[in-house]
Parts: C-alpha cells; structure tokens; sequence
C-alpha cells in the first residue's frame, strides 16, 4: 500500500524582529552608571581629590554670596533702621581750617541751618534733628560708663526710627527751657543700674554725666552693634541743654555749631529734589561761590544703599572669578585622572569590545564616571558651603541663600564634568580592541 504523506502544517507563530540583546561589553546607560560608581567607590581618597577643586568652588560660591548677601541684608536693614526718607547734612572734608586726618572737617554747620531748613522746608519736611556729640562719664552712685553724650530735638525719635522701651522722649517744653532730661541707651542702663534692671526701674531716676545731673525721661531698646556707632551707649539730651552745658561754637563764626543735620522727606520721591534744595539753600548761607569745594555736604541715604549695592556686585563678580578658576583647576583634575584611569582599564577595555561593547557605550561610561565625580563634588561643594555660611553667625552674620547662584554652581560643576570628562571617554572608546587586549 501506498502511502501518500501530506506535509504538516506549520502552527509556530511568525518571526518577530527585536533588537538584538546587548552582549556582556554593553550594559547600557544603568550598568554604565554601576560600572562608574564601583570606580569612584574602589578608589576613594583618589576620587575625593579629583573633585577636590569642584568641591572648593561651589563651596565658595555657595558661603561667600551667602555671607555677602546676609551681611548686605544687614547693612540695609541698618541703614533703613535709621529712618527711611533721609537726607544727612554734614560739614565737608577737608573744609577750610580743618584737619584732614586727625582733626577731621571744621565744623560748618550751625543751629542757624537747621532751624533754617526747619522754616523753609516745613510742607516737604516730616522732621529735622539737629546732633551734637562728645563723650563723657555718666554715673550712678559707684557705678560709671562711658557714653557718647548727643544733643538733639525731640523729633530725633522719628527721625532716626528710634522710638523708647521705658517712659517718653523729652519734650520741645524741655528744649525751650533747657532742661536737663536724658534718654539713655541699654547698655548705659546695664552699666549703672545692673545687668537684672528693668527699663521702667530708671525712668525718673537721676543720674550724673560729666559734671552735671539729668534725669532720666525714658530708656531706649537694646539695639546691639549696629555697625553705625554703639546705640546702646548713648545719652540723648535736649540740644539746648547740651550747647549751654557741654558747649561747643564755631571759632570763626562764634555760632553754635552741630555735627549732623538729619532731615527726613515726607515722601520718598522727593528726596533727590530736596536733596539739591538743601544743598541751594546752604550754599546761599554759607556765602560759597564754588559748588565742586563747599564746605558741607548732603548725603542721600540712597545713594548709601546705591554705593553698597555696587560694592556687593563687584565682590560678587569677585567671587565669581575666584569659583570659576577653582572649577577649572577641578575640571583639569578631572580630565588628568580620568585619562590615567583609562590607561589603567586599557585591558578592561579591549575584554568590554571583544566582548560586543560599542564604542558608544565605551564613551558612555567613561563620561557617567567624570560626570559623577564632578556632580558628587558639587554636591559634597553645596553641602561645605551651607556650613561655612552658618559659620558666618559667629561673626554676626545671618547667612541669606538665593537659589540663583546656588542653582548656577551646581549646574556649572555637572558642566564641568561633562566638558573635560569627553577627551579621556573618547580617546577609550578609540582604542583599538586587539591592541587593548595585548596590554599589560
């Protein structure tokens, strides 16, 4: 019998076409990243080294802009505490008769000027005061301290934002009589009353300073060091009794004189308009033909915050320049090590690309591993920079981060590892398979 067969039908399913499975050399972008980290990790006094200039220069970054913004917040805030909208008169260095170092100006201003400005400029004028300043001994039975002893009107308490804890400011009643009232200082209160007294404990109390008895009308707050002068040490009286008790007159003119004019704007947008008003109406008084050699001059409080702005923008530039080399010699580092690295894997290499591994992924690893190092860096960088900005409270500097710079560094030092990682990744991926294989 014969037999015919009749072929099977085939039931397998139909070639699916996939991407061919990458062989022990490739490990894609993961096992890149696991080959990379095991580097770092086998050698790490060496791998913190290479990074050691990324760390530095993100540290700096990071704890100098912090420092210098917390220390410029500071000053600011200084400066505004000393009343906002203000305009400082002052005699001029290097006025004649006057001394350029030691001596300091003659003094050109006198109560005649203020109570000038006071009259004239009474609708744009929120308050004037009027300074006068020496040193003397201020006691309380045993107890002494030296004070800074100001003559002043009663409108200094708004216009140098410097209102009182305990009791009052003394009054224009006061000044007009030439009373003897003082406000003091906290530090003032500590030395002669005792570091546990309370403010209200002085206010009516007498105290003596320099030759002379005051009573105590009122204490101002702890202020700590401003930077401007220590406020806690003062004694604040009414100018009139300080001109007729601690006297102090203009030798040329025989005018009672005063350090500072301070005069604070109604508004804001008025201040550089007043501020040459001021300087026309003085000019006048003072008789002077020359405006580039006056002798006194008016300052702008924003023209302060203006010179610090520029000089916080220069150090920053500063601090930029100092990051930006340091990142370099990191970056360098980085290129150097790398290429010994590949010059040590050399066999390693040859295996990976015997193996099956592409060129591509030769370079792959190779940039993961300086890419790691230099954002390990940045963040060992971040990290050490926040530190040494805290640091700063030591010296009473409360640190202020912006993201920006921040932000800015750390991206910089990924960048780095980037750029001067490529050299060494690609000279390993060039390397000819056979010839990696044979070194030793």
């Amino acid at each position: 019998m014969t037999t015919t067969s009749t072929p099977a039908t085939s039931t397998a399913p139909p070639p699916v076409h996939t991407e061919p499975r990458r062989k022990g050399g490739g490990l894609g972008l993961s096992g890149a990243f696991t080959i990379a980290i095991r580097a770092i990790l086998g050698t790490p006094m060496r791998s913190m080294l290479t990074a050691l200039g990324v760390i530095i220069g993100v540290a700096a970054v990071v704890a100098l802009t912090a420092i210098g913004q917390g220390s410029t917040a500071g000053i600011t805030r200084n400066l505004e505490n000393l009343g906002t909208n203000l305009l400082t008169v002052q005699s001029a260095r290097g006025a004649p008769g006057g001394g350029l170092v030691r001596g300091g100006p003659r003094q050109t201003i006198t109560v005649k000027d203020a109570e000038a400005l006071a009259t004239t400029f009474t609708d744009r004028v929120a308050g004037i005061a009027p300074t006068a300043q020496t040193s003397a001994q201020a006691k309380l039975g045993s107890n002494n301290t030296q004070a800074s002893v100001i003559g002043t009107w009663p409108a200094y308490e708004t216009v140098r934002n410097s209102p009182v804890e305990a009791g009052s400011y003394f009054t224009q009643a006061d000044q007009d009589s030439k009373k003897r009232t003082a406000v003091i200082g906290h530090q003032v209160l500590v030395d002669l009353f005792g570091e546990d007294a309370q403010a209200s404990d002085a206010v009516g109390q007498r105290i003596r300073v320099g030759s002379v008895n005051f009573t105590i009308t009122g204490v101002l707050p702890d202020k700590g060091d401003s930077g401007f002068g220590n406020a806690n040490g003062q004694v604040l009286i009414p100018l009139s009794t300080y001109l007729q008790r601690f006297s102090r007159t203009n030798s040329a003119g025989g005018q009672p004189t005063v350090n500072n004019v301070y005069i604070q704007a109604r508004d804001a947008k008025d201040l550089m308009q007043l501020q040459t008003d001021v300087t026309d109406l003085l000019t006048v008084r003072h008789d002077q033909t020359d405006p580039e050699n006056l002798d006194f001059q008016v300052q702008n409080q924003a023209d302060s915050l203006a010179s610090l702005n520029s000089i916080r923008n220069t150090l920053t530039i500063l601090v930029g320049a100092i990051a930006g080399i340091s990142l370099l010699v990191g970056g360098i580092g980085i290129m150097n090590i790398m290429l010994v690295s590949v010059t040590e894997r050399t066999r390693e290499i040859g295996v990976r690309k015997a193996l099956g591994a592409k060129p591509r992924d030769i370079l792959t690893q190779f940039l993961v591993e300086a890419s790691l190092l230099s954002i390990g860096g940045g963040i060992i960088g971040l990290i050490l920079g926040a530190a040494l900005a805290f640091a700063g409270k030591a010296f009473n500097i409360t640190p202020v981060f912006s993201p920006a710079p921040i932000v800015v560094a750390f991206l910089f030092s990924a960048l780095v590892g980037v750029f001067f990682g490529y050299y060494p990744a690609a000279r390993a991926a060039k390397l000819d398979p056979v010839d990696s294989l044979r070194y030793e």
